[in-house]
């Protein structure tokens, strides 16, 4: 089953600022509550587990694609198949974030998905509120 999530927020912060944040992909687990581990597989790849409000935790693989100081992308593998994309722009107020992911569910994940694609899509948009919050608090302190 494929998803597209789509959001966009304004977080208090430079661009710069937000943008060290997120490409620090290893201390993500210290702002962000739903990433419970990072390792790093190699200087652009890393394994990423995330749980949010279901019990279930996705295994995921990041292979960075972009890092520009307006344009974050990578590639996701493991029980995602696809991509997540940050496009950043300074604003008057701070910086101003779009995310992009459009993924395919894999392994037991797909098949959750096909009964339950609702639940996931809340369970994501969960995920996503602490990341809102999470970086906002970190990219401003």
């Amino acid at each position: 089953m494929e998803f597209t999530f789509g959001h966009t927020w304004v977080v208090p912060a430079p661009l710069e600022r937000v943008h060290a944040v997120l490409v620090d992909l290893e201390r993500y687990p210290e702002w962000w509550p739903q990433v419970l581990a990072v390792a790093s597989l190699g200087p652009d790849t890393a394994r990423v587990l995330c749980r949010s409000s279901l019990p279930f935790t996705l295994d995921l693989v990041l292979d960075a694609v972009h890092r520009e100081p307006t344009l974050l992308e990578t590639a996701l593998g493991g029980d995602l198949d696809g991509f997540a994309r940050w496009r950043l722009q300074p604003v008057a107020d701070g910086t101003s974030l779009s995310y992009q992911q459009e993924v395919v569910a894999r392994g037991g994940l797909a098949l959750a998905a096909r009964v339950a694609g609702p639940v996931l899509r809340w369970n994501h948009d969960r995920m996503m509120a602490a990341c809102r919050a999470g970086l906002a608090a970190r990219a401003s302190g």
